[in-house]
């Protein structure tokens, strides 16, 4: 993995302050966490706020890092929720000025897996093989403000990368510039990347870049090692090596056998002193001799004597008394948890054996079936922890979990009517180095495919060739008229393209200051647009000969900050952020349908329906798959492939029989 982070003119604006802020696994502590990077932006600064990203990233940094979890996820919404409380408690002490001026975003890493969550209007791109990925669209509305208490930090996007995968997180001014430049797609074709060639596409532009502030922090996933500027967040322990002989050497003590020491006997003589006198009658004197006895000393070590005195001593025995009483302890706590998981798969068998009751009765009765369909969907709810922990199990328990989780799936794979396509029909691919689409438009048999970061538009017709159609102009948008296909241009422009033509063009009136759309549906040609920030939902009346009148306030609320994509057939089907589908008329909720899909719903990204169409489609990129369903609620059939591990959008026929899926480079088609 390698880190690049350019800053541009970081003292331009007195009152703009950016930083990125990267860490990197050090030691052991940090590796199981992986790697974690900031950026931060805050505008309309005051003096006392010039540590205010650097604190933030810190708290960040050391809840990360010091959560007890594993998981980098949890550990990340610890770390935000630990962010929300010190944001809060600014706020209350009375510092809101950096409210509605703070824009940051966290990205954890560990191996291929990848944490994103982010407030404001940082942008952040994943680049894949030639295409582009807007994982800011995942992320909108975020880091909307509440009331107290403060939620600044909301959700979290998780995915998984692959090598020569770039991330890139750019602040708001420097994204406006990349993309208006393509300099986006100049580094997404950059396969593998090549900082060289990235820096003299800058240097390039070295004139523009010297007029706007911010900065771009880009990530690599190379097979490189981390770059050599590392941080340790953790002080770095010092472990004495662990000596047997050592704790053991006090119990060895007691059991040695008496300890003898010998002295060994010293022999002194003396010399006799003899000198010769005048005679005498007295008898000369023996020699004066001195002997020492061998001396013998006893040390002897009784077993257990003075053992209340030996400090050492009490230590160790206390241990191996610890020791003991906890390998009992844990062997009945070991029990007990198998007891518990065996209860539990007992639990599970039966409720599935009760939904199968309900299977016989699903020919004549659909209710029954629906029932069938919620408990299995439950028991695979409760079996997913059990599968996962299954290693840890008894073979015999181990096997068992697995059996029902094979018959589980059998039953809720045909419940749900899903059809996996090993290899779906490849209908057209784009070149690498060529145009890099990322939305698409179906009508009458041709495909238009347009991209919001580059000018122009590609025609493929039904015999699969494609044309590049110049136009000076990104499009944001396409949507299929009785006539013609309509495209947007954010913030206002539309225009016409009728038999590979561009015709007319219009702009829409703005109906209030900082209008800024994310989601388009028509019907009988006026337009619904989906303003997600501000909560509201405006639509403009068709006047007839590519006209539009003035905008009119359909729907405001603050829930519409929920919504994610919307569809109009008469009824008016909003997509919201928990995968549910509501049908709203003139402005006024109707039913809410919470949707019972299996594979449970993660992230449905886009909703098309019309009036000419039976079906509602749902499109699911993190699950590989489009879902069917009818207009109550029901699935009509739901197709997967490992092939769509890419998906970017979909079009329909205007029968809804076919469906064209983009999916990166590749433009796929099913037939329904």
């Amino acid at each position: 993995m390698e880190i690049f982070e350019f800053h541009f003119n970081p003292k331009g604006k007195q009152d703009l302050i950016f930083d990125s802020f990267c860490y990197e696994p050090e030691n052991v502590y940090e590796k199981r966490m992986g790697s974690l990077y900031m950026v931060g932006v805050l505008k309309n600064a005051l003096p006392h706020n010039h540590r205010f990203l650097d604190t933030l990233a810190r708290i960040i940094r050391e809840k990360y890092y010091k959560t007890v979890s594993p998981n980098p996820e949890k550990a990340l919404r610890e770390a935000l929720r630990k962010a929300n409380d010190h944001l809060e408690k600014t706020a209350r002490a009375g510092d809101v000025s950096w409210l509605g001026n703070l824009h940051f975003s966290v990205t954890a890493f560990k191996n291929s897996e990848v944490n994103f969550a982010k407030v404001g209007d940082l942008k952040i791109f994943l680049l894949r093989k030639g295409h582009i990925v807007d994982i800011d669209q995942k992320l909108q509305g975020m880091g909307d403000i509440e009331p107290y208490p403060l939620k600044i930090f909301g959700n979290i996007i998780t995915g998984k990368l692959a090598e020569n995968d770039i991330v890139l997180i750019l602040t708001k001014e420097i994204a406006d510039f990349f993309t208006s430049q393509a300099l986006i797609q100049q580094i997404a074709r950059l396969s593998p990347f090549d900082k060289k060639r990235m820096q003299e596409a800058l240097n390039g532009k070295k004139e523009e870049l010297s007029k706007i502030s911010g900065l771009c922090l880009l990530i690599y996933l190379s097979k490189e090692s981390y770059r050599k500027e590392k941080e340790t967040l953790l002080p770095k322990k010092t472990f004495k090596i662990f000596s047997f002989k050592k704790v053991f050497a006090p119990i060895v003590s007691i059991f040695k056998l008496p300890k003898i020491s010998f002295k060994k006997p010293t022999l002194s003589i003396k010399k006799p002193s003899l000198s010769i006198k005048k005679p005498t009658l007295h008898a000369p004197k023996l020699p004066n001799i001195k002997i020492k006895l061998p001396s013998f000393k006893f040390n002897l070590n009784i077993p257990f004597k003075g053992m209340l005195k030996n400090k050492k001593l009490n230590l160790v025995v206390f241990l191996i008394l610890l020791l003991a009483l906890g390998a009992f302890i844990f062997s009945r706590t070991e029990e007990k948890r198998l007891e518990v998981y065996w209860e539990q798969t007992k639990q599970i068998q039966e409720k599935v054996s009760q939904a199968e009751s309900y299977l016989i009765l699903a020919g004549k009765n659909p209710q029954a079936k629906k029932q069938a369909n919620m408990l299995f969907s439950e028991s695979w709810q409760e079996l997913t922890p059990l599968v996962n922990m299954s290693p840890s199990f008894p073979q015999t328990l181990s096997e068992q979990i697995f059996s029902l989780k094979d018959k589980l799936a059998g039953h809720l794979f045909d419940l749900n009517l899903l059809v996996e396509i090993q290899e779906p029909e490849l209908f057209f691919e784009f070149q690498a180095r060529g145009f890099i689409p990322q939305k698409l438009v179906f009508f009458e048999d041709n495909l238009y495919l347009f991209s919001p970061y580059a000018d122009n538009v590609f025609e493929v017709n039904k015999e699969k060739e494609g044309k590049l159609l110049e136009i000076a102009e990104k499009i944001n948008f396409g949507i299929a008229l009785p006539d013609s296909v309509l495209l947007l241009v954010k913030p206002d422009k539309l225009i016409n393209l009728k038999d590979g033509q561009f015709q007319n063009t219009f702009s829409l009136q703005t109906p209030y200051a900082g209008f800024e759309w994310n989601a388009v549906s028509v019907f009988q040609s006026s337009l619904y647009l989906l303003d997600i920030k501000q909560g509201k939902i405006i639509k403009y009346p068709y006047l007839g000969n590519f006209s539009w009148g003035s905008s009119l306030s359909w729907y405001s609320n603050q829930k519409a900050r929920d919504f994610r994509s919307l569809a109009v057939d008469g009824s008016l089907w909003i997509l919201t952020k928990d995968n549910s589908l509501e049908r709203y008329y003139a402005g006024t909720l109707q039913e809410t349908l919470d949707l019972q899909i299996f594979p449970e719903a993660k992230y449905f990204s886009k909703l098309l329906t019309s009036a000419e169409l039976p079906y509602i489609y749902l499109l699911e990129p993190s699950q590989n798959r489009i879902v069917i369903l009818d207009k109550q609620g029901q699935i009509v059939k739901q197709f997967q492939s490992p092939k769509f591990d890419g998906l970017l959008d979909f079009s329909l026929s205007q029968d809804g029989k076919t469906i064209w899926l983009l999916n990166g480079l590749k433009v796929y088609r099913i037939l329904f």
